[in-house]
């Protein structure tokens, strides 16, 4: 009996084939975000002033589970992994945070974390700063981060806001944050310059320690001071140091 062509089967069990699109209003919010963040990226840019781009990579199991990629050993001396990825056998989640310079091309990928914490990711900035960003970026005025809505980086975690609070005043500069709209996370730069290659070069390794995120509550954000922007108060914000740079 010959198959039937795609169109036919679902003729015969009354299905169709049907593509949604995002209202209109969506995507006009969509691209005026998009405009919108276009203009800091090239002020600060052009103004000499560091530009990153954050995000998490997926979760990775932590235990003695299979990893994809190679990795040389001893002869005898392969290490022992479990047959099975159930995550009841291990001891958690890891997950790799990391931050990308766009201008200048270094990264650095903080992993460790059993959930997707805001406290890790932060942590990677930190290190940028401390490793790259603060000896290639003299007299700055400011620094602009790019990240998804969503996620451990979304625009409305506490915990995303608060520890850049802490790392605004270690600094005494104000730092300006930009999210791209929810659903659009391969814009963000750190996704095909960074992520895509950690993917292809992860080595065979199972991960054996984690930490675990602490929430944060009213009165420990109450003291983070932020600016809205007119445009899209959300998604567009910075913070002000509360020593110098104000």
């Amino acid at each position: 009996m010959a198959a039937q062509p795609a169109a036919d089967q679902r003729r015969v069990v009354g299905t169709s084939r049907r593509v949604s699109s995002p209202p209109a209003r969506e995507v006009e919010t969509r691209h005026a975000q998009f405009r919108y963040i276009h203009r800091p990226v090239r002020t600060f840019l052009g103004a000499g002033d560091p530009v990153i781009s954050v995000d998490t990579k997926k979760k990775e199991l932590v235990g003695a589970f299979k990893n994809a990629g190679r990795r040389w050993r001893r002869k005898g001396k392969a290490q022992q992994v479990s047959v099975h990825d159930s995550p009841h056998g291990g001891k958690g989640q890891a997950i790799p945070d990391g931050a990308y310079d766009i201008a200048r091309d270094p990264a650095v990928v903080n992993v460790g974390i059993t959930h997707d914490t805001a406290e890790s990711a932060v942590e990677s900035m930190r290190r940028w700063w401390r490793r790259d960003g603060q000896k290639n970026s003299r007299q700055v005025q400011g620094l602009l981060i790019c990240a998804d809505s969503g996620g451990s980086n979304g625009n409305r975690q506490r915990a995303w806001k608060t520890p850049r609070q802490q790392l605004c005043d270690e600094n005494r500069m104000p730092i300006t944050g930009c999210h791209y709209p929810l659903g659009t996370s391969p814009w963000n730069q750190i996704e095909p310059r960074l992520f895509s290659f950690i993917s292809l070069n992860w080595r065979g390794r199972p991960l054996v320690n984690y930490e675990t995120g602490v929430p944060i509550s009213k009165e420990e954000f109450d003291p983070v001071r932020i600016q809205r922007h007119r445009v899209h108060p959300d998604w567009n914000y910075t913070l002000l140091p509360h020593t110098g740079g104000a």
